[in-house]
């Protein structure tokens, strides 16, 4: 894939030792939303949250106006760092506007959202080859749209690139903005791509930042769940491989993310 002062007080007190067990609690909390976006079936439907609005239904179109502005510049320029980087940005905003406004509701409306955050990865790819330094702040949005579309993705494979483009989006991120946030999320994220030993190496540069002993093993043993999650995504792409090259060409078996049951947030 950020302090307030002493005097500010809270509700709870946090102070001394609970102060540190509140933070780890939550990047742990963003840590398992992330593994548990990635094995929940179908896109989030924020809308049942929030509600929704015509606005984001404005906003959405005003994004996909500003996309085609940007790619009609581009045409001129092709290849120009900054266009691509805001073109690369207006179809993460449509898809998050989409998102947020329930198209994760319907089937229409989740094929949408997949083909916004597609365009927004060829952008994406487009905007690494043409920048001399890749924008920690684009890669901070890019990650977790690239994410997300692993998570619509038809098939295991398909799954598979998008979530290895996350993991190298978020180690943009990690390396330029060092934390603990950064590094666990990058463990996640690698650790999707069955590459274990980098994802252990990102776990590790992440519990340097933990202030405590209690801080470093729950990060710790929380990976671990979230790593059986990633191993059981493993022998699913076997078994969607080996079907495939039994089939003769026929259609895939459905992504393998689904049907994975969500890592639970509420402990036990």
């Amino acid at each position: 894939m950020a302090q307030g002062s002493n005097e500010h007080r809270m509700v709870f007190d946090i102070r001394g030792r609970r102060r540190h067990v509140v933070k780890v609690v939550y990047a742990l909390l963003a840590i398992l939303m992330a593994g548990s976006l990635f094995l929940v079936t179908g896109a989030i439907n924020i809308n049942s949250i929030f509600g929704a609005s015509s606005s984001f239904e404005s906003a959405a179109a005003s994004f996909e106006k500003q996309a085609t502005n940007i790619e009609a510049k581009l045409a001129k320029t092709p290849g120009d760092e900054n266009l691509l980087a805001n073109l690369t940005r207006a179809r993460i905003n449509a898809a998050n506007s989409m998102i947020t406004n329930g198209a994760g509701a319907s089937q229409s409306g989740t094929e949408e959202v997949k083909h916004q955050l597609a365009l927004a990865s060829e952008d994406w790819s487009k905007y690494l080859e043409a920048a001399k330094e890749p924008s920690e702040g684009l890669a901070l949005q890019a990650a977790p749209a690239l994410f997300q579309l692993a998570q619509l993705a038809s098939s295991g494979q398909e799954a598979l690139e998008n979530v290895k483009a996350a993991s190298e989006a978020q180690k943009i991120v990690a390396e330029k903005r060092p934390s603990l946030n950064s590094y666990s999320t990058l463990a996640i994220y690698t650790v999707f791509t069955q590459n274990y030993k980098a994802a252990k190496e990102a776990l590790e540069k992440a519990t340097k930042y933990a202030n405590t002993k209690f801080e470093r093993e729950s990060l710790e043993n929380k990976f671990e769940e979230v790593e059986k999650n990633a191993k059981e995504f493993a022998k699913r792409l076997k078994i969607e491989k080996a079907s495939n090259s039994q089939s003769s060409g026929k259609e895939s078996l459905e992504n393998p993310i689904q049907g994975l049951g969500g890592t639970s947030l509420g402990g036990g």
